[in-house]
């Protein structure tokens, strides 16, 4: 049977990572992931000054540069053992939610639904609803969205001067406390865009949304809400056959979202990892991260190494069976998906548990997870605006120890839009001698590890048929339910030729 191969240049934002996949009778027999450009932000940080990460690494991307900061420095006061006052700690996680919140509406009514208004559901019941809602530039959901996440981002500048690339977090703190101003601007913020969630997005109270538990209850609550955005997005999504396509790993780690010291875990969300098949959860065990190069274009070495004696030093090898400039994360052994569905799964969200029970991990439950997740990151900030208020009178910093940075070791985890996120470091005499950086997108785009195994996203697309080749929209849905950001061109390889054609 005669195989084809689909090149499909992807990324969250820069344009640097390509799809491959393998047809035979159109369905995906094979895939790639494909990081097509060389970054080398662990090189940059070598012999540097240990502060400078918190300069250098929120700009290793333009969209989650709070998540970068917050882990850059969480990493630092690991290494140093430095206590950081809870007035820091509320300050830190509201601009964290804000970032995520804001970045998962943009990718749900900006990037994912626009594809709902493809020519080849016009004939689809909905498609006059869709067009209206969703239609790039133009959807009523489009341009609500886009006003709407604005005003999140003003909470981040308030306390950070600027988004993205700030650099307000520092070791012990922040660099200015929170004001009574500030507080009252902050929920006006939180107010105006939980209303807007309610009004556009859900078309009920965040209240009434948050207590759904059982999928029967979601269907009939959904059916009874038809203004919001994400009761036509779920009609459109299920008559389109969503909750079938994109499965993938089966396992969901999350490293636990939000600083929380009074609590035992001293998160909000706890880490953990999810195993769906056996709906049961174990202890995240950062030990157990290891990343393989057996088909990246880095220096080989054997199996894998956890983050604290990886390297990242190239070695490009084209026309080798090595394809990419990513990594392999791993968790042991495992392939794992991150993200807001295994963010909700390990935080013991009853609703997601069931969905997953019922239909296995899919494109449409990932957009789902995603748009509840938001809603839940909104009640909790309207949390650490109440607790905030009663730490204003206490210390937003507590200076770190003289040379508490200059010899040792440290890592910070925290969870961006896309999901767990960590940063690994080592200092010698006042440098670092050693930085790496595993992101989100890692873990779900990676490329196949030593044992052979393919990436989660690589996984995810295996056995789906496309209705066109030469526009195939469904690997363009299962990509971007995992947030990256990506803008879409497909080509066609085939008897000497190369074909581009638009998704």
């Amino acid at each position: 049977m005669a195989r084809t191969t689909l090149n499909i240049d992807l990324n969250r934002v820069e344009g640097d990572l390509e799809f491959q996949v393998d047809l035979e009778d159109r369905v995906i027999v094979d895939a790639r992931c494909v990081g097509t450009m060389f970054r080398g932000f662990e090189q940059l940080m070598l012999g540097r000054a240990p502060r400078d990460s918190l300069v250098i690494t929120p700009r290793v991307c333009g969209i989650c540069s709070t998540a970068h900061l917050y882990t850059a420095v969480l990493a630092l006061e690991n290494l140093g053992q430095i206590p950081v006052p809870p007035h820091a700690t509320h300050i830190r996680n509201l601009c964290l939610m804000a970032e995520n919140v804001q970045s998962d509406l943009r990718q749900s009514f900006l990037f994912f639904t626009p594809d709902l208004v493809h020519h080849r559901y016009q004939h689809l019941p909905q498609a006059q609803a869709a067009e209206a809602a969703f239609a790039p530039l133009k959807g009523w959901m489009v341009r609500s969205t886009l006003a709407a996440t604005r005003t999140l981002l003003e909470l981040v500048a308030i306390f950070g001067g600027q988004w993205p690339h700030s650099s307000y977090m520092i070791p012990g703190g922040v660099t200015r406390p929170a004001t009574a101003r500030d507080l009252v601007d902050c929920q006006d913020i939180v107010a105006r865009s939980i209303e807007w969630y309610e009004h556009d997005v859900i078309g009920d109270s965040l209240e009434h949304w948050l207590a759904l538990r059982h999928p029967h209850e979601l269907f009939t609550w959904l059916e009874q809400a038809p203004r919001g955005a994400l009761g036509l997005f779920t009609r459109i999504a299920r008559t389109m056959g969503m909750h079938h396509h994109g499965a993938g790993a089966r396992h969901f780690l999350s490293a636990g979202s939000w600083v929380a010291p009074e609590r035992p875990d001293g998160l909000l969300l706890p880490a953990g990892i999810y195993h769906g098949d056996e709906a049961r959860q174990s202890a995240f065990e950062p030990d157990l991260i290891n990343e393989h190069v057996r088909h990246s274009w880095y220096r080989p070495y054997p199996g894998g190494r956890h983050p604290y004696i990886g390297e990242t030093i190239p070695d490009y090898q084209p026309h080798t069976d090595r394809y990419t400039w990513a990594k392999a994360p791993r968790y042991g052994d495992k392939v794992v998906e991150t993200g807001p569905l295994a963010e909700l799964l390990t935080g013991g969200d009853e609703l997601t548990r069931l969905l997953l029970a019922r239909d296995g991990p899919n494109t449409w439950l990932r957009q789902l997870a995603r748009l509840r997740r938001a809603g839940l990151t909104l009640r909790l900030m309207q949390d650490q605006l109440a607790q905030l208020a009663q730490a204003l009178s206490a210390p937003h910093y507590l200076p770190p120890a003289e040379g508490a940075l200059d010899d040792g070791e440290g890592y910070g985890f925290v969870q961006a839009a896309r999901g767990s996120l960590g940063h690994w470091l080592r200092t010698d005499k006042g440098r670092i001698s050693h930085y790496q950086i595993i992101t989100p997108t890692a873990w779900n785009a990676s490329p196949r590890d030593t044992q052979g195994q393919r990436g989660h996203w690589e996984e995810s697309v295996i056995g789906v048929e496309l209705q066109d080749p030469d526009d195939p929209i469904e690997v363009g849905h299962i990509i971007r339910a995992h947030d990256p950001c990506l803008v879409c061109t497909v080509h066609f390889t085939g008897r000497g030729g190369r074909h581009r054609y638009g998704v």
